[in-house]
């Protein structure tokens, strides 16, 4: 066994063999109601990178089966990311705090209840542009509408086109605390619209400082 794989902890991209994933099955039938066999699954997965090791685990519950002479889950029933407790992405501690709680709470509920989910992504949304942008408006569509100007054509399609969306949209216009009901979906769209501007914007000014404060160390030891 081997594939791809992106730890969830340190976001060390990796490739996983036997050596990282360790798995053990539970087999029962005790006169459920769906008269048939059923089987509990989890999987374990300990990142390969060395400055990590952390350890994720998956659970998995449906109807057994028998797949080239193993038993498995053959229907999927529920599935549970059990660690970590969400899909959030870590982000750097130099991402504002406040910013990244909204974030990680907003990835943790999603599924849960996705309108409260993105009521925190547009709060979330609302907190990148006033702190890295410095755009401070009554309204969060105000605040999106002053970046065209400030933002590269692809990014400014993104933001756009995910405002755009239904009830995010409709929304957009009035307070952001306000609940909105929205599908896992769209409430996704919206987390994966933060990630990238928190990867664009926060992260690559960071790299950019580090890289330019390693050049000018550099030419001062040659001095």
């Amino acid at each position: 066994m081997a594939f791809n794989w992106q730890c969830p902890f340190c976001g060390h991209n990796s490739t996983i063999t036997n050596q990282n994933i360790s798995g053990a099955n539970f087999k029962f039938s005790d006169n459920n109601k769906y008269e048939v066999d059923l089987m509990v699954t989890i999987t374990s997965i300990v990142c390969p990178n060395p400055q990590c090791r952390d350890v994720t685990l998956k659970a998995r519950f449906g109807r057994s089966g028998i797949v080239d002479g193993s038993y498995v889950v053959e229907e999927v029933f529920s599935d549970w990311t059990l660690r970590p407790d969400s899909l959030a992405i870590v982000f750097p501690e130099y991402v504002p705090s406040a910013i990244r709680q909204d974030y990680e709470e907003a990835c943790k509920i999603r599924d849960l209840s996705p309108k409260a989910s993105a009521t925190l992504s547009r709060r979330c949304l609302q907190g990148i542009i006033r702190d890295f942008k410095g755009i401070i408006k009554k309204r969060l569509v105000d605040e999106i509408e002053a970046l065209r100007d400030e933002v590269d054509p692809d990014t400014w399609s993104a933001i756009d086109a995910v405002r755009q969306i239904g009830n995010i949209g409709a929304h957009m216009e009035k307070d952001i605390n306000e609940i909105i009901d929205v599908e896992p979906s769209e409430a996704q769209l919206l987390i994966e619209l933060i990630e990238t501007l928190i990867k664009d914007w926060y992260v690559a000014r960071n790299k950019r400082q580090e890289h330019l404060a390693k050049i000018k160390a550099a030419a001062d030891s040659k001095k």
